[in-house]
């Protein structure tokens, strides 16, 4: 039976996951999951950390409640300092400007280097989860953004910014950021729509708190000074991630949860060169916690990662440049921080109705052409800026942007989890996070290059919109034609399979199939 990783009745990957990997394990059907489990069993990651991500071999049951409901309260504070926290630094961009004497581009590489390296330090988080748990590398991302925004408060030129704000900082965010939203997929599959979409309230309320926060201390200690108690803040993810206890697996008397005998090959490996078994770790690392298989092998993922990575090119630009556009214009910095906090009050006020209406049956295999007609949405909403700088004008902006975005925000993580199995979520997230990354750090740099020609900030709306709306064509086209495909494939099945109808269902092995349609 050939196991379906496509979107289109996906009803349950995390519990596809386990019954398929048993059922492989049990019959010897599929080698490669076979030799992968093993691989892991001998490297005895789940018994360092204890947590869901690092465990291969047990069985976790998700509580789909109870603790889980603190773990979602921790996620969306994590997500609200962490993915809410870059928007916030065009309030300190003209000061930025000022005190290096730097240039629109050369001051935009500060927040895209901390965007860049949230997304790109994917790998590394995955290595990390594996080692220490989920808890402890969200803890670890707190001390790292902490003490980056703090040391940022001391820096003598835009350089050091790239550094502490930028790397430092950036990486910080991605060490808590990932294995929050990877615990929480865990302690939740019923109701895992539900959970991922509340979840992204977090950067609804860091849009809408932290501009006022940064806006106040701005105004009374400079940016020095904020940036120093901005890192006093972002500690308090370690106090998140406290919160994130792993889940344990069911044990069973008389069987090991682990086997840690050393393999029958241990003296050879140690007998061969230094540099050879260097190489098969790196190789070894990099299939574990990238998945390129996915990329190559799942139409789906390959699709989706394009399209996300097109995306994040004019995403979050509008997001940098839209302060910095309402003050040039004559409106005051206090007024031009509040659009942001609007737009943040737009994304909570949205985001838990959508949460429960993305829940429903109904949206089963349809999450990616809300997805993409959100997108859509979003880069044509790009386009209001060019009627106009006025308050009321950008008021209706951030209220549209608001809309399609709490849309985006809510489905990312459930269709990159409806389309790839819940064991291999975390390394399919370092990969996409690596692909974003490159336009994430080259679009804010951009976008300044253009502002600086033209002195004119309306056309980075115009250029963000044109990306965003293709991409969100590009998406749905693409799966459109893909489940075209799949439906034709599966009809064939039928046609050729009709002989043998009459065959007893024990043979079908409905446990490997995804089988519930829309």
């Amino acid at each position: 039976m050939t196991q379906r990783n496509g979107i289109r009745g996906s009803s349950d990957p995390s519990l596809h996951s386990e019954t398929s990997k048993a059922f492989d394990l049990a019959n010897g059907l599929d080698q490669d999951e076979g030799q992968e489990a093993a691989t892991d069993c001998e490297r005895g990651r789940g018994s360092e950390s204890g947590d869901p991500v690092a465990i291969t071999g047990g069985a976790v049951t998700a509580p789909d409640g109870g603790w889980g409901w603190a773990v979602l309260v921790a996620t969306i504070l994590v997500l609200a300092m962490t993915l809410g926290f870059p928007s916030c630094v065009g309030i300190f961009y003209t000061d930025l400007q000022n005190e290096f004497h730097a240039s629109n581009s050369e001051t935009s590489w500060v927040p895209s280097i901390m965007t860049s390296a949230l997304h790109a330090g994917g790998p590394f988080c995955s290595v990390l989860v594996g080692k220490l748990g989920c808890r402890a590398t969200v803890m670890l991302g707190g001390v790292l953004s902490g003490l980056g925004m703090a040391a940022s408060s001391f820096t003598n030129s835009i350089a050091e910014l790239y550094v502490t704000a930028g790397v430092i900082t950036g990486l910080g965010f991605c060490f808590s950021f990932q294995p929050a939203v990877t615990i929480l997929g865990h302690y939740f599959v019923r109701r895992r729509a539900f959970a991922n979409a509340m979840s992204s309230t977090g950067t609804a309320l860091g849009l809408c708190t932290l501009p006022f926060l940064g806006n106040y201390l701005h105004s009374e200690f400079g940016w020095r000074g904020s940036f120093l108690i901005l890192g006093a803040v972002l500690l308090n993810c370690c106090a998140c991630g406290a919160v994130m206890r792993p889940l344990q697996p069911k044990k069973h008397r008389g069987q090991p949860l682990m086997d840690r005998t050393p393999p029958p090959s241990e003296k050879q490996t140690k007998r061969e060169s230094r540099l050879r078994t260097a190489w098969r770790f790196l190789v070894a690392s990099v299939k574990e916690h990238m998945a390129f298989d996915q990329f190559l092998h799942n139409r789906h993922y390959r699709v989706f990662a394009i399209g996300i990575t097109l995306m994040m090119l004019g995403f979050v630009v509008p997001l940098v440049y839209l302060v910095p556009y309402a003050t040039a214009h004559g409106m005051e910095p206090s007024r031009a921080a509040l659009l942001l906090s609007i737009l943040g009050i737009v994304n909570i006020v949205v985001r838990p109705p959508f949460a429960i209406m993305f829940n429903m049956p109904w949206f089963k295999g349809r999450h990616v052409y809300v997805f993409a007609s959100a997108l859509l949405f979003n880069g044509l909403s790009d386009c209001i800026c060019c009627i106009g700088a006025g308050f009321p004008v950008l008021v209706a902006y951030v209220v549209t942007y608001g809309l399609s975005m709490s849309v985006v925000g809510s489905l990312m993580f459930t269709v990159l989890m409806d389309i790839v199995e819940m064991r291999r979520f975390p390394s399919a997230l370092g990969l996409l996070a690596v692909m974003e990354s490159v336009t994430l750090l080259i679009g804010p740099p951009l976008a300044g290059i253009l502002v600086d020609r033209t002195q004119q900030y309306f056309y980075v709306f115009i250029a963000c919109s044109a990306v965003v709306a293709s991409s969100g064509l590009f998406l749905m086209l693409s799966f459109l034609w893909l489940d075209k495909k799949d439906r034709k494939a599966s009809q064939q099945g039928r046609l050729s399979a009709q002989p043998e109808a009459e065959k007893p269902a024990a043979d079908a092995s409905p446990v490997c199939e995804y089988s519930d349609q829309p």
